[in-house]
This record gives C-alpha cells, sequence and structure tokens, in this order.
C-alpha cells in the first residue's frame, strides 16, 4: 500500500487529496493538527478513529498537533446538537483535560506529539480582536451548516456565541499553521472554516480528513455517553470485553476496520467464521491495546465461562459488611457501596428493570435487605457485573 492509500483508508472525506500527495512528494513533515474540546472526562472508542489517523501521520514522520481546546469547551461546539451545549466552568475543562491527555497517549505516540491549548491565544485578544475575525464569515454562511440551518427552519434559538465556535475553531488553524486538520464527520463544516480563515491571513490552506463516525452500541447512532452506547477508554477490561461482545454483527465490521484498521481483504476472510468467534476476537484484540494481551486473554476465558457455559465466575469483587461496621444494607445501598455504576438513580432503573440477581433469583425490591447473618450474598446486575457481599 502506498503513503497516500494509506493516509486515505478508511476516511470520510478529503480536501484535497492533489495538495496532499504534493506536499507528501517534498519529504517535509506536516503539522498535523486534531482539536478535541475537554467537555467530558473520559474518551470513547468514537475518538479511537481520529486517533488512529493520527497516528499514522506520527508513523509516518509526520508532527502530530494534539490542540486541547480549553478556551473552545466553556464556549459548547454545537456540532450535531439541536440545542445549545451546556457551558462548562474552567475547573471542569482543566480536570477534563488532564484525563484527556493520559488517554490519548494509549493510542498515540507521546513523544512525537506536540500539546497545545487555545487558551494560549484567546485568552490574550480583546473583544475587538475578536470582531475583525468574525467579520470574516456571514451568517448566510453559517447557515449553510446542516445543524444551523435544521434549526433556523424550526424556530429553534441560536446563540450568537455558536456562531463565533466555528470561527474558534479555525483561528486554531492560523494559529498552528496546520497544513492538515482531522476531525469526525460532524466536523467537516468547521475544519472548512479554517481552511478559509487560512486564506484569508495569507496561509495555505489546510488538507482537510474527516472520518466515518463510529456507531454505537445500538448499531443505529453514533457513539455518544449522552446516548449510553459508548465504550470509553477508562472501563475496566470486564466491561470493555463485555460491550464490545454486545454489539450487532453487522456493526463489528466497522470496528474491526476503523479501531483495528484491518484490511479489507482480511476483513472478508473473517466474515466466514461463526460470528460470535469472530466477535471475541474483536473483544480480545481491543483489549489487549489498552490492557496487554494477558489481561484480554483472561477476559475471553472469563466471558466464555460466564456466558458461554452459563456460570457464575469463580473470582469476583468482595465486599464485607463486618468491615462496613453494618449488619445489614438494602439491595440499592449494595450495589452502590462497589462504585461499579455511575448514580443511585441507575441502579435504582436496572434493579426495578430486573436486571439484577441475588443468588441466581431476580430481584426488582430496591429495598430488599442483605443480612450480616445470612452473607454470603452472589449479586449479578446485567451480563458482566458479578460480586459477592460477605
Amino acid at each position: 500500500m502506498t503513503t497516500i492509500d494509506r493516509l486515505v483508508d478508511g476516511i470520510d472525506t478529503i480536501v484535497s487529496r492533489e495538495f496532499l500527495i504534493e506536499k507528501l512528494a517534498k519529504n517535509v513533515p506536516l503539522k498535523v493538527k486534531l482539536g478535541i474540546d475537554p467537555t467530558r472526562p473520559d474518551l470513547t472508542f468514537g475518538h479511537m478513529v481520529v486517533f488512529n489517523k493520527l497516528r499514522q501521520f506520527q508513523d509516518l514522520g509526520h508532527e502530530a498537533i494534539l490542540l486541547i481546546g480549553d478556551h473552545t469547551a466553556t464556549v459548547g461546539d454545537p456540532s450535531g446538537r439541536s440545542m445549545t451545549r451546556p457551558v462548562l466552568t474552567p475547573e471542569e475543562v482543566e480536570r477534563n483535560a488532564k484525563t484527556y491527555l493520559d488517554q490519548a497517549f494509549k493510542i498515540i505516540d507521546m513523544s512525537k506529539t506536540t500539546v497545545r491549548r487555545n487558551s494560549e491565544w484567546f485568552r490574550k485578544m480583546s473583544f475587538d480582536d475578536m470582531l475583525i475575525i468574525a467579520r470574516k464569515m456571514t451568517v448566510a454562511r453559517m447557515l449553510e451548516r446542516d445543524d444551523f440551518a435544521k434549526r433556523y427552519r424550526e424556530n429553534e434559538p441560536i446563540s450568537i456565541v455558536e456562531f463565533l465556535y466555528p470561527l474558534m475553531q479555525g483561528y486554531d488553524s492560523v494559529m498552528l499553521e496546520a497544513d492538515v486538520e482531522l476531525g469526525g464527520r460532524d466536523q467537516f463544516f468547521n475544519l472548512l472554516v479554517g481552511r478559509a480563515l487560512q486564506k484569508d491571513y495569507g496561509q495555505e490552506e489546510q488538507i482537510v480528513i474527516t472520518m466515518p463516525l463510529l456507531l454505537g452500541l445500538d448499531g443505529k447512532r453514533k457513539m455518544s455517553k449522552s446516548y449510553d452506547n459508548y465504550i470509553s477508554f477508562n472501563h475496566s477490561p470486564r466491561d470493555m470485553f463485555g460491550r464490545v461482545m454486545s454489539i450487532g454483527d453487522e456493526t463489528m465490521w466497522t470496528y474491526f476496520k476503523l479501531l483495528l484498521e484491518y484490511s479489507d481483504e482480511k476483513i472478508e476472510e473473517l466474515k466466514s467464521q461463526h460470528p460470535m468467534e469472530t466477535k471475541k476476537i474483536l473483544a480480545k484484540s481491543l483489549v489487549a491495546r489498552f490492557f496487554g494481551n494477558e489481561v484480554a486473554l483472561g477476559e475471553r476465558n472469563h466471558f466464555e465461562t460466564v456466558f458461554s457455559n452459563r456460570e457464575i465466575p469463580s473470582h469476583m469483587p468482595e465486599f464485607s459488611m463486618e468491615a462496613m461496621g453494618i449488619e445489614s444494607l438494602t439491595l440499592l445501598d449494595a450495589l452502590d457501596c462497589t462504585q461499579f455504576f455511575a448514580s443511585k438513580n441507575e441502579i435504582r432503573r436496572l434493579i426495578e428493570q430486573g436486571s439484577v440477581k441475588v443468588n441466581k433469583k431476580n430481584e426488582s425490591d430496591c429495598k430488599f435487605a442483605l443480612h450480616i447473618n445470612q452473607c454470603p450474598y452472589t449479586i449479578q446486575s446485567g451480563k458482566r457485573i458479578f460480586f459477592r457481599i460477605i
């Protein structure tokens, strides 16, 4: 596979391919920009798609610039949104930014990455400076963006701040003098704004490469924490393995392509195998990427023991009532003490939906009492979480 073929493999859109070929022919390292706004504390496998492409550029000797949008995150990117995104405080943004870097370097090479923050220039700008940039874009041009146009037609509010966001992202490319910018399909408009601003500032226009949006676990919508159909970099090996195994048979082929970067030929070979066995290969490979092959093999063995043979695992976390200084607790509190769940509301929903078993029997009463003199209790939540109260 040629260099250009490798770089455009699996992409959604490129503007412009010919210019990229010209730049590559000069054998001069390119500045390849990927901007991420630290709006949440963890990254999902959807982010891995663009990180993989950034790493490909790194492997070929180009300069990867990971731009932390610590200033734009306080504005809120409206891409793909039907309403204004809630504004984060600077403290929330900073906490998220620190975790983003730890996670990003699980995929890209830290030693070959330049990390920048757009607060470096935006916090120094005056209101007049922002007005100068704002004059370079018309309202009509902004309404070419699908989500803005839809909201305008449906009389949904659009704040002026949201119009400024694409300009701010585009101005990042000016400040970095980016040769290439990467992003998801939903970022295409913003990346084109970067090209327009670079031209206006007398720079060469950046090459724009967008990647497909990864489908979530439901196989219908893009992966998003808002839809609860995601796998995050920070999930435990067990949860990560189990979530991968829950995706649809058709969806897994895009995971092989976009997350593991399998060739079309290799994917065709896999399609001749049983879907369950193939999905185990996918899950093991993804867990190994984050936690190593030994851990991944252990999770595969656990999955086969629990789900294929329908057995309860012999080893699981244990929580002692005596250590907690109590003689009884409710089922709701028992699940909450494990810290395996995001909130008590989530636990309550799982119990009431019949997704929790106590000693192999479904229990839908959140107030169901567990007593120290009747321990141990083996508790199962869904298909992946097992623990004991002793």
